[in-house]
């Protein structure tokens, strides 16, 4: 039985290596793109909000998503081992030993997903009341949060569902799942957001509320997907008679170190939105009118501002990692044959095809189509000329961007995932956090000083991912 289900499944990496790599790689990007315009959606049902609700949603958004990922990606970085451990058992044709990861990654991720929720509603008004400085985004924030940290649950185990199906190389069924939840969020956000077809207007807790609904959705249709014969039979994803201790602390050693990175990196951008925050603090409220808003009101301008530009580059980032996914896949797979030169192989071509796609898409965020991309997601005249030129630069780095985290997403595979972390936590708190203050705060350059922060990180995490996935050290892990 072994044998026929094993080739139902099979991935071929025969051919072109730049032909596989776009094979598997480009239902990943399309999926992962999908689901990350859930919140690309809320920035642009903000726009619409009238102001200064519109700016204080926008400015409230940001340090939401980070606080959620800093419980939700955290744990979701379970995904990393577990890829990483099916991939290669799935590559060593030992189909129920990878179904046994994961049925041990999603339990884990279902009672340790519990846990951090409550964890999260514990710490929400403290947490906020440190990185939010200005009272109305503040409060935006909450309502937006107490929905979404509902979602916890669901963002985690989707991911071990996710990691199992990409590391035998059925990428497509995350493409699905994304494509049907996030229509659904569409739907709820025009209903609770705007309170259309006799719902109540909410606002910004209407997005939190279909960001959470919608997000259960598209864990059931994994979870639905998983019981077909093809995978149910070989894998016996739903066998609690596979839990095992020794197990799960394989998946968690693979995957804490890239938790403890998730960590470092949400709160690096954390403290990046505080620096933000304080810089419309210190503006100050005259500095802050926008003639549009009604009666003259104040807008959070920068860290509005600093929300769109990450929303619109965040696509290119899900883009970028979502290639890396795939490669990681691919280096998987590839050691788990015996076949260290492949996986080398893999990557660089991997690398190759990031610098020409993202290469052109940076061209156009930054170069020629910037103004009007932004003018998409804000209406705020004030909003995009602060936006504009962080745009630019940001836009002018995304072959480096792509670069670093398709290598990152490499190593993971490789199971080298202490060396990311440690990378990670020190370019963000000994480069990112404190030249942004740096340059933003004490040196008086603003928001293009914090931005430029941002420019020096992404340069110097491609440098290192380059040198060390070239060193080849990694061929050598067993996991």
């Amino acid at each position: 039985m072994a044998a026929p289900a094993q080739s139902a499944v099979k991935l071929d990496t025969t051919g072109s290596p730049s032909k596989v790599v776009l094979k598997l790689a480009t239902p990943t990007v399309l999926a992962m793109l999908t689901q990350s315009v859930v919140n690309e959606v809320d920035i642009v049902f903000f726009s619409w909000l009238p102001c200064p609700e519109s700016s204080n949603a926008q400015a409230a958004l940001l340090p939401s998503l980070i606080l959620l990922w800093l419980f939700g990606g955290s744990l979701s970085a379970i995904s990393v081992g577990t890829q990483a451990l099916a991939a290669r058992r799935f590559a060593q044709q030992k189909n129920a030993d990878a179904g046994a990861v994961l049925v041990n990654s999603w339990f884990f991720s279902l009672t340790a997903g519990i846990l951090f929720s409550i964890g999260g509603y514990l710490s929400l008004p403290h947490v906020l009341s440190a990185l939010i400085k200005v009272p109305e985004v503040r409060q935006a924030a909450t309502e937006y949060l107490n929905w979404r940290l509902l979602g916890i649950v669901s963002m985690a185990m989707t991911f071990s569902f996710k990691s199992f199906f990409d590391g035998i190389g059925k990428t497509h069924v995350h493409l699905f799942s994304a494509i049907v939840m996030n229509a659904l969020n569409i739907v709820l956000c025009m209903i609770f957001i705007f309170g259309h077809w006799g719902a109540p207007r909410m606002g910004i807790a209407g997005a939190g509320l279909a960001g959470f609904v919608s997000t259960w959705l598209g864990l059931l249709i994994m979870i639905l997907w998983a019981t077909f014969a093809k995978y149910r039979n070989p894998f016996g994803p739903f066998n609690l008679k596979k839990l095992d201790r020794s197990l799960t602390r394989d998946i968690l050693k693979l995957s804490i170190p890239s938790a403890i990175a998730t960590v470092a990196v949400m709160s690096g951008f954390a403290l990046f939105a505080m620096i933000v925050s304080k810089l419309d603090a210190l503006a100050g409220a005259t500095a802050l009118i926008n003639p549009s808003c009604p009666g003259g009101k104040a807008e959070a301008v920068n860290s509005a501002a600093t929300t769109v530009i990450v929303g619109v580059l965040k696509l290119t980032f899900t883009a970028c990692l979502a290639f890396g996914t795939s490669t990681a896949t691919l280096v998987s797979q590839s050691l788990g044959e015996g076949n260290p030169d492949k996986a080398e192989r893999f990557g660089w071509v991997s690398v190759r095809l990031g610098l020409i796609i993202f290469g052109v898409v940076g061209v156009l965020e930054g170069v020629i189509f910037p103004r009007q991309i932004l003018a998409i997601v804000s209406h705020s005249p004030a909003v995009i000329d602060a936006a504009l030129m962080p745009m630019r630069v940001m836009g002018i780095c995304t072959p480096a961007i792509a670069v670093g985290m398709i290598l990152t997403q490499a190593l993971f595979g490789a199971g080298n995932t202490r060396f990311v972390m440690v990378v990670e936590l020190i370019l963000h708190f000994v480069c990112l956090v404190p030249l942004a203050w740096l340059l933003g705060i004490t040196l008086g350059y603003g928001l293009m000083g914090i931005w430029s922060a941002a420019v020096t990180y992404v340069a110097l995490l491609s440098a290192v991912m380059v040198w060390k996935f070239r060193s080849g050290d990694w061929k050598a892990i067993k996991i």
